[in-house]
């Protein structure tokens, strides 16, 4: 994605923060980067400050987030319904675990690149203009992986339902939404 713009990135006016969504879950948070009163009612998203905590999984599940990074554009207006991210997968890396989440809805639009998502239905090629939803409590699990050469560049929209929780069948990890983020457990119920 070019970054670069001709158009200013600092809108004046007078105005006054992970899975498809695991940032955009979380709400505003200490994952999320501290962000000053700002009067900006615009931004250039690829400018959007970087969520500061690469991912919100456990070891050694955050170690496989690497070449995933996310700009949390919702926190950015304080939006607390819904989530928004700018996600960048470098060549070979994941969006998240195959997950599922209880109750929240998730949707993907592919901006540049071409991932591959991989559902309980087996593996789709998306290219730039294709999205795809997951409703919640379907129990279908899901994620993207970037398998070619070029960075894939996406928007990830996810709720912030009180009471989600998410399954992973791949991995021995399961979910749930506390106040001021996620507790991660062993399938067994034990911590991590």
């Amino acid at each position: 994605m070019n970054t670069s713009s001709s158009s200013p990135s600092r809108a004046t006016s007078a105005q006054v923060p992970e899975t498809a969504a695991d940032a955009a879950s979380t709400g505003p948070s200490a994952s999320a980067p501290a962000l000053q009163a700002d009067t900006r009612v615009a931004w250039v998203a690829a400018e959007a400050p970087e969520r500061a905590k690469a991912s919100n999984y456990p070891p050694p599940f955050a170690a496989l987030m690497a070449g995933r990074s996310k700009r949390p554009l919702g926190d950015l207006f304080g939006l607390s319904n819904f989530g928004v991210n700018l996600t960048t997968l470098q060549p070979g890396a994941q969006s998240a675990l195959r997950h599922a989440h209880s109750r929240q809805d998730e949707f993907i639009y592919i901006l540049q690149g071409n991932p591959m998502l991989h559902t309980d239905a087996g593996a789709t090629p998306l290219a730039p203009g294709m999205c795809a939803g997951f409703r919640a409590g379907s129990g279908d699990a899901h994620h993207l992986v970037n398998p070619g050469p070029e960075e894939v560049v996406y928007l990830e929209i996810g709720d912030r339902s009180a009471g989600d929780s998410a399954t992973y069948p791949d991995d021995d990890l399961r979910a749930e939404k506390v106040e001021g983020g996620w507790r991660f457990l062993h399938k067994d119920g034990t911590p991590y």
